[in-house]
């Protein structure tokens, strides 16, 4: 087992999982800020599932002014507004190989990869996205909660084939001032460019979950780790 690994919380709904959902957290908050959320889904049906929540790396970010945080990767100014072109890339792609070996060890804990659940809010749902669609084993499916594309005009040269038709959740509040709602639609109008299942929800909230959302997840996991 890999010895780098993040920290992270851990919450099975049985004795025996056979399932996975590894959930990232957005930025400044930790692990533990999804762990209320697991009793609210309602997942009679699913299997028993463990929900991973990795502490995402201490960083400094340029948009709090350089103050150190948990963050997946670096924002900018303007990189919220889409009036940037420069991602930082090589944060990005950093957390993406963090989050794979989540993955792995999950696999190597016995939980087949067309069993885990990539799930993320804000930061943590672009990195959901970045490492889904990269994945080249199957998953059972990507969620991404207020959040958009990171490094876009990658997606296809870099796709992974086997999750080419993998379940995409995806949820946005329209009054979303801190990651607008026209660019969450953009990104989900690119996914469904190119060719991607994806289930879009919208609701009247700023950046936060709501409790229709939570139900809306549920009834997805329930879907996608049906036994």
């Amino acid at each position: 087992m890999t010895s780098d690994l993040l920290e992270c919380i851990e919450i099975e709904t049985g004795n025996a999982p056979r399932a996975s959902v590894i959930w990232m957290h957005g930025l400044g908050a930790d692990g533990n800020d999804f762990v209320p959320i697991v009793r609210e889904l309602e997942l009679a049906g699913a299997p028993e599932i463990r929900f991973v929540f990795p502490h995402a790396p201490m960083r400094p970010v340029s948009v709090n002014n350089g103050y150190v945080m948990r963050a997946w990767y670096d924002v900018k100014w303007g990189d919220l507004e889409g009036r940037t072109k420069q991602a930082d890339e090589t944060g990005i792609r950093e957390s993406q190989r963090a989050i794979e070996r989540l993955i792995d060890r999950e696999n190597e804990r016995g939980i087949a990869g067309g069993d885990v659940v990539l799930a993320g809010f804000s930061q943590g749902g672009a990195m959901a996205l970045q490492t889904g669609l990269r994945h080249r084993g199957k998953l059972a499916g990507v969620m991404a909660l207020s959040c958009y594309l990171p490094l876009a005009e990658s997606v296809d040269a870099e796709a992974a084939a086997v999750n080419r038709d993998t379940p995409i959740f995806m949820a946005h509040g329209v009054d979303d001032a801190v990651i607008a709602h026209d660019m969450a639609a953009l990104s989900r109008d690119i996914l469904l460019q190119h060719g991607y299942a994806v289930e879009w929800h919208e609701y009247p909230m700023p950046h936060s979950v709501c409790i229709e959302e939570i139900g809306h997840i549920g009834a997805w996991l329930r879907h996608v780790l049906r036994r």
